[in-house]
């Protein structure tokens, strides 16, 4: 494990949504780590009581208000669709009693500009907010990100992911319209932005993916694109989910592929998340040319993305509340993340590579 925990892990954690990603993620984490998920609310009660006896939490609320007004809350975990975090939020923030931090899901919002409206709203109320942008604490990413840290690859030059995989779509994927650049994209373009800081513009195209074009009207299939960093460092993604017709009868050839290149080394990995529900590891090589062609595997980046890394963005907010500093995956800081991914829904309609200042300043 390569990020840190907490060392106070009492504080209370009231939990908003009782689905896949709380009831399979969060709170398997959480209980690994040792947090205190004290009380859960859902749309859906009867679920919420069978994800609070499963994982031993000992109230269910039937609204956020009360929720929120519990004793022991002092952290909103929110785990609903994007289009409903504004409203859940502002009802936590009106609510407040002692609510210190919300972790929010990614993404934060439907846009740029609803994402920066709940930073806003938690800033004003001096609630500290963190998103959810998981990706950063999978074991292989964290890995090369240290190796950048550490100089072990000189300058980046140029970074790539490759993900050809089939996502498991969710029912409010329909009524949003999104496939792929705010549901994965997110993850690979937030990467990038962990391992090379803020990109000066990008390019994107996409297409439908024609499974998912069967189901419901989309734009953004199969999502290529291409960041441009300042010193002339480059990175692109390949996200595609369609991965040829593997539902259909052909053969599987499934996975998520990384590459980061310096001027002084190279590092390879890959995602094991395609094989979930079994625990495929993460995995990172790198060679230097200081190494006479040898590969080196460090111990700390072995792990599995879901759902070890759901830890990551939670410990990291707790550890910002013992130390008043911020939290690395802060509202704050996402905001850069949503206006890169806006970038590129703007640049797939416009053909033209997109600043995200164009974004923020819209």
């Amino acid at each position: 494990m390569n990020y840190s925990l907490p060392a106070d892990r009492s504080p209370g954690i009231g939990c908003v949504g009782a689905g896949f990603i709380m009831a399979d993620c969060h709170l398997v984490a959480y209980r690994q780590h040792g947090l205190n998920p004290v009380a859960i609310t859902s749309r859906t009660l009867d679920r919420a009581r069978e994800v609070a006896q499963r994982h031993n939490i000992a109230s269910v609320c039937s609204t956020i208000e009360e929720l929120v007004e519990h004793p022991e809350v002092e952290i909103l975990d929110v785990a609903v669709p994007p289009d409903c975090q504004l409203g859940v939020i502002r009802k936590a923030l009106e609510a407040r009693h002692h609510l210190r931090a919300i972790l929010a899901q990614k993404p934060l919002g439907t846009s740029y500009s609803e994402a920066l409206r709940i930073v806003e709203l938690c800033e004003a109320a001096g609630v500290q907010l963190a998103v959810n942008q998981n990706m950063r604490f999978d074991p292989s990413i964290r890995g090369c990100q240290k190796l950048i840290r550490e100089g072990r690859l000189g300058k980046p030059v140029f970074a790539s992911i490759d993900m050809r995989a089939v996502p498991h779509w969710m029912p409010w994927q329909k009524r949003l319209g999104w496939v792929t650049l705010r549901i994965m994209s997110i993850h690979h373009l937030d990467t990038f932005r962990y391992w090379l800081g803020e990109p000066e513009r990008v390019f994107a195209s996409v297409s439908p993916d024609p499974r998912t074009l069967k189901e419901f009207e989309h734009e953004d299939g199969i999502a290529l694109y291409i960041l441009e960093f300042p010193e002339n460092v480059r990175a692109s993604a390949w996200d595609d989910v369609w991965a040829g017709p593997v539902r259909e009868g052909a053969g599987t050839d499934i996975g998520i592929r990384w590459r980061m290149e310096g001027t002084e080394g190279i590092a390879v990995g890959t995602i094991g998340w395609p094989g979930y529900p079994e625990r495929v590891p993460s995995t990172l090589r790198y060679s230097t040319i200081h190494d006479a062609g040898q590969w080196h595997e460090p111990a700390d980046s072995q792990g599995v993305w879901f759902p070890d890394a759901f830890i990551g963005p939670m410990a990291e907010l707790l550890i910002a509340l013992e130390s008043g500093d911020g939290t690395v995956p802060s509202g704050r800081d996402n905001l850069k993340t949503m206006a890169l991914v806006d970038a590129c829904y703007r640049s797939a309609r416009e053909h033209r590579a997109i600043a995200p200042g164009e974004i923020i300043l819209t």
